[in-house]
């Protein structure tokens, strides 16, 4: 990896698109933004973009925010505090509504509002990306595709089945990865030249040359339209400009241990996706594996003491600092930090946020918990049959969530009663 290590780099920007509302993760998102939703027991949804690129040494990132905005401000001024504020920063960027509009209408119109800062910091590439996807990405290596192929926009790719592909929006290429279509959530996907049983997906992420990307927007900005990058801009600067498909597969993360999937990219926006991907870290060999030092996922610190276990049995499992577990079962679990799981309490397949306290003889199947919850002794929660019976507007497909707490006591005893 050092090769890329000694690219002389041009000076880069990222926008980082952190504005989402990210309906289909309710009632996780009800009081934050999809980006600020806990992962893997320590981190924030977030903190995987941002670790990609201080990992990648470009530190100079605007974080623009939204809907539900706050939860994500908090973590970031605790977590990401960096640099010296001239070429190494993370700043937040709420609507500034700098061209005469009110809030983001769109991806593209979130970073046409805050143009100037592009001006301002005179970068030779601006990175526009996602920040709700769980996935490392070293970032050097699709700059220097960028840089070699000489591009004006660069499209971060992944090869999924065609089969699946109608989820996707999908890019379609030459036999040089020129990109020369793009097609959102089509009906019948294009399979890739040369392999007919898969199609290019966008990941949501390019490079743009900046004198082409602000004239992109400035031009975006005159025409109607979603304003987003993926519906609009793309479509239109294929026909006018050099635009090249990075494909995520040939990206080499130091440290990724063998038995990790290759180019492991997770869209966590349903409640689902989400549950899955936490399950993904579990394990001797697990497919995600977050325990490499040469690429490390940075998140708020924590000054808790260790994890407490008294007469446990764990299989398979993650626990917080400040935890307090006695005389509990737990498989193929998740455990925030300072959560108390009291004696009896039986846990499997589960994701349990921080500040939160399980009951005695309590027994959670398949169940996602959000912050500062009280589950009491002796209640059941989730499992294949109180998803399927309807009974609750907390159940997915298959995982059962307690939303944080915001309503009265008495409308959580009801809700409870009814497991």
């Amino acid at each position: 990896m050092e090769r890329y290590a000694r690219v002389n780099q041009p000076r880069v920007l990222a926008m980082i698109l952190a504005g989402g509302k990210g309906t289909r993760l309710m009632p996780l998102t009800e009081a934050r933004s999809k980006p600020a939703v806990p992962f893997g027991g320590t981190y924030r949804i977030i903190d995987f973009v941002l670790s990609n690129f201080y990992n990648s040494g470009i530190q100079g990132m605007h974080v623009m925010v939204q809907y539900r905005s706050q939860s994500l401000i908090e973590h970031l001024r605790k977590a990401w505090r960096i640099g010296d504020g001239d070429r190494q920063f993370v700043t937040v960027v709420p609507p500034q509504m700098n061209s005469g509009g009110g809030w983001y209408e769109g991806t593209a119109d979130a970073v046409y509002q805050n143009i100037n800062l592009i001006r301002d910091f005179a970068p030779d590439i601006v990175a526009v990306f996602g920040a709700d996807h769980i996935y490392r990405m070293d970032i050097r290596q699709m700059l220097q595709c960028h840089l070699e192929r000489e591009a004006d926009v660069s499209v971060a790719t992944l090869p999924v089945p065609l089969a699946s592909a109608q989820g996707f929006g999908i890019v379609e290429i030459d036999r040089t990865s020129r990109v020369v279509g793009f097609e959102e959530k089509p009906a019948v996907p294009r399979p890739m030249p040369g392999d007919p049983a898969r199609a290019l997906s966008s990941m949501g992420n390019y490079l743009f040359s900046t004198d082409v990307l602000i004239q992109a927007l400035e031009e975006d900005a005159k025409n109607g339209g979603s304003h987003d990058f993926g519906r609009d801009i793309l479509p239109r600067r294929i026909k006018t400009d050099r635009v090249i498909a990075y494909n995520f597969l040939d990206n080499e993360v130091p440290g990724v241990a063998y038995y990790e999937e290759s180019a492991y990219w997770r869209d966590v926006g349903t409640i689902d996706a989400y549950w899955q991907a936490n399950m993904d870290l579990l394990g001797d060999t697990p497919p995600c594996d977050l325990r490499n030092r040469d690429w490390p996922i940075r998140t708020e610190p924590s000054s808790g003491p260790s994890a407490s276990l008294v007469n446990c049995y764990l299989d398979h499992a993650l626990i917080g600092e400040g935890s307090r577990v006695v005389e509990a079962d737990i498989r193929r679990s998740i455990i925030g930090r300072d959560v108390r799981i009291d004696s009896g309490a039986y846990i499997e397949d589960s994701v349990i946020f921080d500040h939160t306290h399980i009951g005695a003889g309590a027994k959670l199947q398949r169940v996602v918990i959000d912050r500062h919850n009280t589950v009491q002794a002796g209640v059941e929660l989730g499992g294949r049959e109180t998803v399927m019976s309807g009974t609750t507007d907390w159940a997915g497909a298959g995982v059962t969530v307690l939303p944080k707490p915001s309503m009265s006591k008495e409308e959580q005893d009801r809700r409870l009663s009814s497991y």
